[in-house]
């Protein structure tokens, strides 16, 4: 039995279309299911949560966007007993860029019913305000975090998402957050080893994938079953040159230039200066002076 979640506004209301015709293959080959529409921020959240609370165990193919997945996992007490199916219908689909899922959504769906293993992956585990949260893509403080806060509420990311080409809206946000942002003196500390202090400092990002922010290739190495937590931080740079800096994510070739400083670790822990916004999985989650991370000890059963 499968445990369809889908959010059906994921690209600005896609979602439900792409669903729509999904199903009608689901139904034609006979496979059992049950469906769940998420209707609000974090109801992906509190739907698994309610299902798995039988005890046993599931299957979940979550059809959405990396916020959605974030959702659920956050959603999941007890991993041993799940397998997870991921349809990418949202605007960056950093998770599936990564792990090389189809973003038509009827190989996607093909390739998890006619899966014959499972691929684990390590999930990160956010410590801020006396809280946690999981994140599967990247968690990061500063301007990175607040392209997504900006997306999240964004018209832009509507009419781009209607027109296919969703993912630029982050390239048009982080532009105009460049021009506006001010560093901030930042300290990094990893593995209990000694801190590291910035200063003028955009962002520090926790990175278990390659890319964030729709194809922003911001820590090449990352790889999602290494046990290690990928780090990027970019500091005293010149607006001017920050501008000239970026598009060369996209291809990884940032990495060198410098300002820019990449470290591998188990666990980190970050504080700002000043109050800065924080973000999971491109969802805003946070607004504050310090956040830490690490790796959870369980990992997750993908079907792909």
């Amino acid at each position: 039995m499968y445990s369809f979640i889908v959010n059906p506004h994921s690209r600005s209301g896609r979602g439900q279309k792409i669903w729509n015709k999904l199903e009608l293959l689901i139904k034609q080959r006979g496979i059992e299911y049950n469906v769940y529409f998420t209707e609000k921020s974090n109801h992906a959240n509190e739907i698994v949560a309610r299902i798995i609370s039988d005890g046993k165990e599931h299957t979940f193919i979550v059809l959405g966007g990396d916020g959605t997945i974030d959702e659920v996992l956050n959603g999941i007490l007890d991993f041993t007993k799940i397998k997870l199916g991921y349809i990418p219908t949202g605007s960056s689909n950093d998770f599936a860029r990564s792990l090389g899922i189809p973003t038509d959504p009827i190989l996607a769906l093909n390739n998890i019913l006619s899966a014959t293993s499972t691929t684990l992956l390590d999930m990160g585990i956010l410590a801020y305000a006396n809280q946690t949260r999981r994140f599967m893509v990247s968690a990061g403080i500063g301007f990175d975090a607040a392209v997504c806060h900006q997306a999240a509420v964004s018209k832009w990311k509507t009419f781009m998402n209607h027109i296919k080409m969703g993912k630029l809206t982050y390239v048009g946000i982080a532009l105009s957050k460049i021009l506006f942002s001010k560093p901030s003196q930042m300290t990094l500390t990893m593995d209990d080893k000694a801190p590291l202090h910035f200063d003028r400092t955009y962002f520090v990002a926790f990175m278990n994938h390659p890319f964030e922010g729709g194809g922003f290739k911001f820590c090449p190495s990352a790889k999602y079953d290494d046990g290690l937590l990928d780090i990027i931080v970019a500091h005293d740079i010149s607006k001017l040159r920050i501008l000239t800096i970026l598009p060369l994510a996209f291809s990884g070739k940032h990495i060198n230039k410098k300002g820019i400083e990449i470290y591998t670790c188990k666990s980190a822990s970050v504080e700002s200066a000043v109050s800065l916004p924080v973000h999971t999985d491109g969802e805003p989650i946070y607004t504050g002076h310090g956040i830490s991370a690490r790796l959870d000890k369980v990992q997750v059963e993908l079907l792909k």
